[in-house]
Order: structure tokens, then sequence, then C-alpha cells
């Protein structure tokens, strides 16, 4: 006499029973790089769907954003467009992508920029190469040219940010930093400084000279 149990007839167990136990204990014993970007994407989607079989939606996701970095950089409207994701998968993957950017920049700051520029190129394209808008960036260093804080300084649209210099020069001084180093991201795809970038940047490295703070 069959009957159900949980939810399921006796003997018919759903196939994902299993599956996520074996995928911890692969993630434990041979680390993040055994595994493909939808098992470890399905990782972090398991903490969000207790039950179930959440492969689809992580094959979903990296098929409308390309990859795992692309999925956690996703713009909140353009990640609701996939079925399935909701508030506690958003809050999920923001989680997710701040540790991971609050980890890097907590070892930036334990080495001179000097010594670690790549590390700092790496930080920052994690933190803005997915940004759909504008931004200019400061990092703020000491004399000894690690940092103090990183702040972004104004937001704009796809291609234009308004930057004030006085308040560049007024933060720096607040934070009694010695150095600066000024980031603009381009989301349009041309890197190419414009001229009126060019001239941005000149007033506040011959402003911040005349108050003892260099362009690192």
């Amino acid at each position: 006499m069959s009957g159900k149990r949980g939810g399921f007839q006796d003997g018919q167990k759903p196939h994902y029973w299993g599956h996520r136990q074996r995928l911890r204990e692969r993630f434990l014993k041979a680390g993040p790089d055994a595994l493909p970007d939808y098992e470890f994407l399905e990782l972090l989607l398991f903490r969000v769907f207790r039950r179930g079989d959440t492969k689809p939606l992580a094959k979903a996701l990296l098929e409308r954003f390309g990859s795992f970095s692309g999925v956690l950089n996703a713009p909140e409207h353009l990640l609701r467009e996939v079925k399935g994701v909701g508030d506690a998968v958003i809050f999920e993957l923001k989680l997710t992508r701040a540790a991971a950017l609050r980890m890097k920049q907590g070892e930036l700051k334990k080495t001179p920029i000097i010594r670690s520029w790549s590390a700092l190129l790496d930080y920052l394209n994690a933190a803005m190469a997915h940004e759909t808008r504008e931004q200019f960036r400061i990092i703020f260093l000491d004399k000894k040219n690690r940092i103090i804080a990183d702040e972004v300084q104004q937001e704009g649209t796809i291609d234009h940010t308004p930057v004030y210099v006085r308040e560049v020069c007024k933060r720096a001084l607040e934070l009694s930093a010695s150095a600066i180093v000024l980031v603009h991201n381009h989301p349009s795809g041309d890197p190419t400084p414009s001229g009126a970038d060019i001239e941005m940047t000149r007033q506040i490295v011959e402003t911040a000279k005349g108050l003892g703070i260099t362009r690192a």
C-alpha cells in the first residue's frame, strides 16, 4: 500500500535530495575552484531556498548575466526580470558581493598602495566595472600611503558625473589625508578621458597641492 510522506509518495524522493549535501562536501574538501559557476551559485541559493532544486535558477541567472561576477553585480531591476528572483535572492547576492569587496578592501589597508597597485586595480574593477552610472571615487591615503577611506564622492548619469573640487579637498582635510587616488569609470565602454575629465583632474591636483595633499 502506498502513501504520502512529507508531500512525496513512498520511495519517490525528489532528485535533488542528497545533491545539496554532496555539493557542500565537495566544496569543503576540494574548495571553490572545484565547482563550476552554476554550482557555486547553487550553494548561495541554498541559503534562500531551504528545499527545492536551485540548479535551474542558478543556470538562468548565469545565462542572463554571463558569469558569476555578472550575477553579483547585476542591477536589482534586471535581477527581478529573472523568474524566481525576489527580495531574498537579491539580498543574498548583494550581501555576498559586499562581503567580497569588504575583504578586498581590508587586505588593501594592510599594505601601502604603491606596493599593491595590482590589488588596488582588482578591487576597483570589482567595485566599479559593472556600474551602470558614472562614479567619481576617491581613495584617501595617510603619510605611509595606506588607505584611510574609500568613498564614492559623486554619482551621475551614464556619461556624466558632477564633481566639486571644493568638496574633494574639504573631505581630504577632514580625514587628514596626505594623498588621494582619483578614480572615474566610464559605463559607456570608452575609457578615453574627456576634456572635462582632464580639466577636473587638473583643478583638483592644483588645489590639493596648495593644501599639502598630493595625487598618488
